[in-house]
């Protein structure tokens, strides 16, 4: 029998005194340096009222400015019944784009329709006690009240929530049960397992596995979407906790306690929104005020109306992101092509026509996203469709309004200037004119151009310059001489007319 080798014996001890050296250096070394890490904080963005581009472009502004060196919470306090479909996809990109930093669903009151399309797309979901989520329907309203849409508009949606359920581990019947109502969602264990099985996949079961199943249970029922509390979404495996606060969800949700920080939209953004909400009337003023500058002389208080309003209506859609240059571009097309119809081509013609045009296509195209609509996102058909209504119904206003300036506004300003004045008058005085000897009061002719107020008529087969009182009339109007002083031929509407 051999006796052990001593002789590695001091080696092995300063191996192991070295090793322990080590490590008590690593430790203090860890220790040291956490210290110097920030405190993380929890940022909580309210996502409140109406999913609006508005909205979104909040949601963005906000994600970017949180300095993710803090190795941040972002929440999302959750506290809407939904809205457009376009924006809530907007602020899910927005939301699922964050990887530097964990994202928590904080239900406050509600998170319905595509408020539950955002909550899902955080990386986990809390709710307050006797609050909901759930219900994303898509639907539109008639004069019959608020439909559901059909197939066409649910899949995407319902591909939607099959994605977010997989990123964050939820079950994809349930979240498909949000969407279509068509969806009979029936609760099973089998194999030890709890499982969410659609009608037809239970059905599809085979007769040994239906009878190993047991607590069979119906879950969503036909005809129904699926939409819970804050217990059943506990139970259902969508909630992580129900939650008295804020800040016990936080700490319910695995992440202790944390100070909080809310973002608030800043005055900009409320003055955003104001200016959303009065677009159209803006589109609507800004219209009617160009064509009241277009059919009136010179450059004046309608055209800076008119370039104001738009300018308003435009840079709000820019503002949130609905707009870009390439729109700029568009409008502003629209209005040189204007520009040479006021000042440099005489009348109305096609350089006006191609102008409107232009700023209709520009300002259809602010209102939204996209260019055309996605087969794959069908309810860009309807937003497109709203828009070029909205776009339409505001120049037949637009029109209608500066028919009214133009007959009945203006010419109340067309007074004259007040003195100095000469204290005799030229009443009495006359001066001989060739055209004035071959018409007398009461001729009557048509108006051969733009009385603005002056202009030109025709009678017979002659041509005179004439004048109106205080009056615009259209070109192709028929008139009637009403006085001759001196050489001017003053001119009025046929009352016929």
């Amino acid at each position: 029998m051999k006796t052990p080798d001593h002789s590695f014996f001091p080696i092995r001890v300063m191996v192991a005194s070295i090793v322990s050296l080590l490590l008590v250096f690593s430790f203090f070394s860890n220790a040291f340096s956490e210290k110097s890490v920030p405190v993380a904080k929890a940022y909580v963005i309210p996502v409140s009222g109406e999913v609006s581009p508005q909205m979104a472009a909040f949601i963005k502004r906000s994600v970017q400015e949180i300095p993710l060196s803090e190795k941040p919470l972002i929440v999302f306090e959750m506290d809407t019944f939904g809205g457009r479909v376009d924006s809530a996809l907007q602020i899910v990109d927005t939301i699922t784009g964050i990887t530097d930093a964990p994202t928590l669903a904080y239900v406050k009151t509600k998170a319905i329709s595509a408020g539950a399309l955002i909550a899902l797309a955080c990386d986990k979901l809390a709710m307050k006690k006797h609050t909901t989520i759930g219900d994303c329907a898509p639907i539109t309203y008639s004069q019959e009240g608020p439909q559901m849409l059909g197939e066409k508009f649910q899949s995407p949606l319902r591909a939607q929530f099959r994605s977010l359920a997989k990123k964050n581990g939820y079950d994809e019947n349930l979240a498909e049960a949000m969407v279509s109502a068509d969806l009979e969602i029936i609760r099973v264990e089998l194999d030890g397992k709890t499982l969410y099985l659609e009608a037809t996949e239970f059905n599809d079961l085979g007769e040994k596995q239906k009878a190993q199943v047991k607590n069979k249970k119906t879950v969503v029922r036909k005809g129904e979407l699926l939409t819970m509390d804050d217990v059943e979404a506990f139970e259902l495996g969508f909630s992580k906790a129900s939650a008295t606060s804020l800040d016990d969800a936080i700490d319910k949700a695995g992440y202790g306690s944390l100070e909080t920080v809310t973002l608030e939209k800043n005055w900009t953004e409320t003055f955003l929104g104001i200016i959303l909400t009065i677009s159209p009337i803006l589109m609507m003023i800004g219209l009617a005020a160009v064509y009241t500058e277009i059919k009136a002389p010179g450059f004046g208080a309608p055209g800076i109306v008119g370039i104001i309003c738009l300018s308003l209506a435009f840079g709000s859609q820019y503002a949130v992101g609905m707009a870009n240059y390439t729109e700029l571009l568009i409008i502003l097309l629209g209005l040189v092509l204007l520009g040479f119809e006021i000042f440099v081509i005489p009348g109305f013609g096609l350089a006006g026509i191609a102008g409107f045009f232009f700023i209709s296509v520009g300002l259809v195209l602010s209102l939204q996203d996209f260019v055309l609509p996605t087969p794959s996102m069908p309810w860009q058909s309807d937003i497109m469709i709203n828009n070029i209504t909205m776009v339409l119904v505001s120049y037949l206003v637009a029109i209608g309004a500066g028919l009214f300036m133009f007959r009945y506004v203006l010419p109340r300003f067309s007074f004259a200037s007040r003195g100095p004045y000469l204290t005799r008058s030229l009443q009495d005085s006359h001066a001989e004119s060739s055209e004035t000897n071959k018409v007398s009061v009461g001729d009557q002719g048509i108006a051969m151009s733009f009385l603005r107020p002056s202009g030109k008529m025709k009678i017979g087969n002659e041509f005179f310059d004439v004048i109106t009182e205080a009056e615009f009339i259209e070109k192709g109007t028929p008139v009637i001489i009403t006085q001759i002083n001196g050489n001017r031929i003053i001119v009025t509407r046929k009352e016929s007319s």
